[in-house]
């Protein structure tokens, strides 16, 4: 269900270089939420007319509130831009878009939650809705954020470029190196890592779930901006594309082409 709101910020800080966390006031997105969803941010600048999704690190219906985890991409950028704003400044927030990953499916279930740099705070919100043998595997290309929160919900294991953290390396070396297994693998990240994580459940014959990172214009599926290749023909526009947004952000990894 998409809500149109305007929110105001509660808190906002810098968690690790170039992350930043931020809470929202939110009446009926936050009760509406699913783990895996995003919300569209439109900044309080009419010249940038297109707004900015950010996944839905976590959502808490009683408390009112949203909690937004995104990077800074660049000077000047949407971001960088929405990173100055203080607490009580108020902007215009849609949401919750896209479907999720499917909790209820894996319930009670060895799952891998597996997170690649900004892909990691979508993530917090599924570990908090899963209910079995949760195994957050996170991969970082320096210093880790978020890494003792997912502790809360399961032994959590870190992979990084440089050594600074966990396995020096990515998240497969990560599984590999701790003998790790599962009955099914949700992730989010960088597409080089979603490519590598559904060679990996097709050898280890378990399915994987997606949630794929792209640049998005209006968030809603009119655009067409961020569309993605499809292993199955779409039966009403007989092509082999789909919607990120409109019909993800989440797929089971064996229907799109990585």
């Amino acid at each position: 269900m998409k809500n149109q709101e305007i929110c105001e910020i509660l808190r906002q800080n810098e968690i690790a270089d170039g992350i930043f966390d931020m809470t929202l006031k939110t009446y009926r997105i936050a009760g509406a939420a699913l783990a895996g969803q995003f919300v569209s941010i439109y900044l309080n600048d009419r010249s940038r007319l297109l707004p900015r999704p950010i996944s839905i690190c976590e959502a808490d219906p009683g408390r009112s509130t949203l909690r937004l985890v995104y990077r800074v991409t660049g000077p000047e950028t949407g971001t960088d831009i929405l990173s100055t704003y203080e607490p009580g400044t108020r902007i215009h927030v849609t949401g919750p878009l896209g479907n999720g990953f499917p909790i209820d499916d894996l319930q009670n279930k060895r799952v891998f939650l597996i997170g690649g740099g900004i892909g990691i705070p979508p993530l917090l919100e599924t570990a908090k809705r899963l209910h079995g043998t949760v195994i957050p595997v996170l991969g970082y290309r320096s210093g880790p954020f978020l890494e003792n929160e997912f502790g809360k919900y399961g032994e959590t294991y870190l992979a990084s470029e440089d050594g600074s953290c966990g396995v020096k390396g990515n998240v497969l070396d990560c599984i590999r190196q701790n003998d790790l297994h599962a009955d099914a693998i949700l992730a989010c990240g960088p597409r080089p890592m979603l490519r590598a994580l559904k060679e990996y459940a097709l050898s280890e014959n378990i399915p994987c779930w997606i949630s794929m990172e792209e640049r998005m214009a209006c968030g809603i599926g009119a655009c067409l901006a961020c569309v993605c290749k499809t292993t199955g023909r779409d039966e009403h526009s007989n092509v082999f594309n789909t919607r990120i947004c409109k019909d993800g952000p989440v797929f089971l990894s064996t229907e799109v082409e990585l």
